[in-house]
């Protein structure tokens, strides 16, 4: 897979593993799905992007969900515009970070991937929204659907053919799913 040509803005990409994983009853990060951790396949599509890669596994604010690890990113983020994963996604390809990372414009705040009327991971922010998710946490407002409201973010639709990648586990059923879904690929 090539990286995407040269951004028009500077770019990191922050994988978020700082959840309590409550469902899960256990870190979902360091859980083996073949090969891998779930964190080192959303790693490794990352790292082929060729832009430099963070994981964030302790939020300045936690117990805040997603937001917490947002941020975060933003507060320690040294380029303009960072690119969010979530460690449970491990099924997500460099050709969707890749087509995520094209589609953002200059003077967007924020673009989301849209499935099934919610957005989600993956999604670019800049650095300019911490002031919106600073006072999104001061409201105790944890959500991403609101997060993407407030900033007038573009949202994407992900191909048919690629919306398997946003498969997200976070319990016992979900994880023997990507189990199996794994061990389908291989035979």
């Amino acid at each position: 897979m090539n990286p995407p040509a040269s951004l028009p803005f500077p770019c990191e990409v922050c994988i978020l593993a700082g959840g309590l994983s409550t469902r899960m009853k256990r870190d979902k990060s360091r859980l083996r799905l073949d090969q891998r951790t779930m964190l080192g396949h959303i790693r490794a599509a990352a790292k082929q992007l060729n832009l430099p890669v963070r994981v964030i596994r302790r939020d300045l604010k936690p117990r805040c969900g997603p937001l917490g690890g947002v941020y975060t990113a933003l507060k320690t983020t040294r380029t303009e515009t960072v690119l969010f994963l979530a460690c449970d996604m491990p099924f997500v390809s460099t050709a969707l970070l890749q087509r995520i990372l094209g589609n953002f414009r200059p003077g967007q705040s924020a673009l989301f991937v849209r499935e099934g009327g919610r957005v989600g991971f993956p999604f670019l922010l800049r650095r300019a929204a911490l002031p919106i998710v600073i006072n999104q946490l001061a409201q105790a407002e944890s959500s991403l659907q609101k997060l993407a409201k407030v900033l007038e973010a573009k949202t994407i639709q992900v191909p048919r053919t690629m919306s398997v990648e946003l498969f997200n586990i976070n319990t016992p059923a979900d994880w023997e799913k990507a189990r199996q879904r794994v061990a389908e690929s291989r035979s």
